[in-house]
């Protein structure tokens, strides 16, 4: 009866741990590399270079719609010359300033990091105009 016993326990401790083992595909999953590694010599291709510089459209499209597309947090609207009547008083040098640096609730050049200056300038162009 023990032999029995002692048998059924150790079948059963095999088939749980079976049970439970990962596949070998999702450990491999698991520990696939974050990143690559390239020596020098060894780059891989780079990607292609930008075309140009960004439209004013381009850059609010993708950086700016989210608040002066809808007035978020006080944010003029696109077009809205009532909104930006105000703002343009101060000049586009302090506009142009405080796209580029912050201002209010707005982060600095409104999230467009990769924007240059003369894209953001663009923007508000293209955001002023009526």
């Amino acid at each position: 009866m023990r032999k029995i016993l002692v048998t059924l326990l150790t079948v059963l401790s095999i088939a749980s741990v079976q049970a439970t083992e990962p596949t070998k595909s999702a450990v491999e999953q698991r520990i696939q590399p974050v990143g690559d590694v390239y020596l020098a010599g060894a780059e891989p291709e780079k990607p292609a270079e930008p075309a140009g510089p960004k439209s004013g459209e381009q850059v609010y499209q993708q950086a700016c719609f989210a608040c002066h597309g809808t007035g978020a947090l006080g944010a003029p609207k696109n077009g809205d010359a009532a909104a930006w009547a105000p703002r343009m008083a101060q000049g586009i040098d302090v506009l142009l300033k405080h796209a580029i640096n912050g201002f209010n609730a707005m982060p600095p050049k409104g999230t467009c990091m990769a924007c240059s200056s003369d894209e953001i300038k663009a923007a508000i162009d293209f955001m002023t105009k009526s």
